[in-house]
């Protein structure tokens, strides 16, 4: 669980592991997306409960809380922002900057909730949040604009 925490070494990386780890998320959601929405929604929802259980776990060896080796929860919070969406680079592009965008800042109430939330819930419910707002705002582009592009990245 605790290989899990940190992606398996990802975490380890010694600058920015939340943005490698969610560039290691890429190949994650282009083998997701080809398996559809329903394996792909599945797979967010699996991944919650036991992100939560290996970041516990993690805390608990380690001390503290929200370690920065704990990347977990920006592959769910990646895989959040994506769903839904046509695989394109653009939307890979926009979809990864938005996440790490409010995922670095925590605007509105992501930062609260990573304050007042303690344990493997508080660490994962606030890249939650972040994945939940960026997918939204991602909808809305893939909806009214053309900005995400329409060339499918992978057949």
């Amino acid at each position: 669980m605790k290989q899990l925490a940190i992606l398996f070494g990802v975490g380890r990386f010694p600058k920015g592991p939340g943005t490698v780890a969610t560039l290691a998320t890429i190949p994650l959601v282009i083998l997701l997306w080809k398996t559809g929405p329903l394996v792909y929604m599945a797979a967010i929802v699996l991944l919650l409960p036991v992100g939560i259980a290996a970041c516990e776990v993690y805390e608990q060896d380690q001390g503290g809380h929200d370690h920065k080796e704990i990347v977990i929860d920006e592959v769910l919070g990646f895989l959040i922002t994506m769903v839904w969406l046509p695989l394109t680079w653009q939307a890979i592009l926009i979809g990864f900057a938005l996440f790490r965008l409010l995922d670095i800042t925590k605007p509105l109430f992501i930062g609260y909730l990573d304050r007042k939330i303690q344990g493997g819930l508080g660490v994962m419910v606030d890249d939650v949040a972040a994945g939940i707002i960026a997918s939204l705002i991602m909808q809305v582009l893939y909806t009214q604009t053309n900005w995400l592009g329409s060339q499918v990245l992978v057949p």
